[in-house]
C-alpha cells in the first residue's frame, strides 16, 4: 500500500509595528478576521495591528489593502503531513 504525502500550506502574517499607521484597512480586509488592533502605540503615536490566531489562507488582502509599503509581509510555511 502506498501512502501519499501532501504538503499543507500554512501562512504567517507579520506586521511591522514601527511602520503601521493604524488605518485599520488590514483589519477590514482580512476575510478570516485574524487581524486585530492592539492597545500598544508605536513611536509615531499610532495604534498598531497584529495578526492574532491561526488560519490565514494567504490571500494577501491585508497586504494589498495596506497603504504603507513593507508594513505587512505574508510567509508560506510548508509542513509535511499525511492525508
Amino acid at each position: 500500500m502506498f501512502m501519499v504525502r501532501k504538503s499543507k500550506a500554512k501562512y504567517i502574517v507579520k506586521i511591522d509595528a514601527s511602520l503601521c499607521k493604524g488605518c485599520r484597512r488590514c483589519v477590514k480586509a482580512c476575510p478570516k478576521s485574524l487581524i486585530k488592533m492592539n492597545d500598544a502605540i508605536n513611536a509615531m503615536g499610532f495604534p498598531t495591528a497584529s495578526c492574532q490566531g491561526e488560519g490565514c489562507i494567504g490571500c494577501g488582502a491585508c497586504f494589498y489593502g495596506c497603504p504603507e509599503a513593507a508594513a505587512i509581509s505574508i510567509y508560506e510555511d510548508i509542513e509535511d503531513g499525511e492525508e
